[in-house]
């Protein structure tokens, strides 16, 4: 699988003529803005290098010093290493800003799955995030939704089951009386899965707005039609649902 470094060098255009002293400051890019870390030494740098298949400079340590008086100024020293100019670092979010959030995106993913033990969720979470950075943005869309709804029906199921069947009981539809197991719920029409979550305050209004909205656009998704999918939809979709609903619960 491959690491989000490997993502970032794949989308930079015309990679293949970039200097070396060039490809340092994007990875210091990569590694301060995208990873979030506090400052870079060459010894943070020289993996990012490697991680994508590509020699590490003899001069990387040289690079990095020598930026703190380029014209125009590519870095300033702290402490704990280097960091990017700001005015350096708004040129390179202008070059990569239509890269970020779906680097940043595909990175949430795939952190994700270090939260499942080997198994079939495991497996299913890195085919829902290949189908993402493959432009399959119905696919996506729809295995997320599906990760997403698994995953509140386990949540329900080991913590909220006495509060789930009391909301169930209480509801004028009598068809399903009460439910013990994953089977039982997946009887439940989605929306009304997500009606009940809410009336049993397993979930709170904004989440169940979110989980409606994205209900929404996972049935255009899942049906042929003439609606474009649009990669940004993906994103809002798959962000939503990954950080208010998996990560929560």
């Amino acid at each position: 699988m491959r690491p989000a470094v490997t993502r970032f060098y794949e989308s930079i255009t015309d990679r293949a003529s970039v200097t070396d002293r060039d490809l340092t400051s994007f990875f210091v890019y990569f590694l301060t803005v995208e990873q979030g870390e506090e400052a870079v030494t060459a010894k943070s740098v020289a993996p990012c290098f490697s991680s994508c298949d590509l020699a590490v400079p003899t001069r990387l340590s040289a690079y990095l010093s020598e930026g703190l008086k380029a014209k125009p100024q590519r870095y300033v020293k702290t402490p704990s290493g280097y960091r990017l100019h700001r005015v350096f670092s708004d040129t390179l979010s202008g070059q990569f800003g239509s890269n970020r959030v779906v680097l940043q995106t595909s990175a949430e993913l795939r952190s994700l799955e270090k939260n499942f033990d080997d198994g079939p969720k495991k497996r299913f979470l890195a085919e829902a995030v290949d189908c993402f950075e493959a432009n399959a943005n119905r696919a996506a869309i729809v295995m997320v939704w599906i990760l997403a709804i698994d995953h509140l029906f386990e949540y329900v199921l080991t913590s909220k089951l006495n509060d789930f069947n009391s909301s169930l009981a209480a509801s004028p539809d009598k068809r399903i009386k009460k439910v013990s197991t994953k089977e039982d719920l997946s009887e439940l029409k989605e929306s009304k899965f997500i009606e009940l979550c809410r009336s049993a305050n397993i979930i709170s209004n904004d989440v169940r707005k979110i989980l409606e909205d994205a209900l929404g656009v996972r049935n255009t998704a899942a049906h042929p039609s003439s609606v474009e999918v649009t990669r940004s939809k993906a994103i809002a979709v798959i962000e939503d649902l990954i950080l208010n609903v998996v990560k929560k619960f």
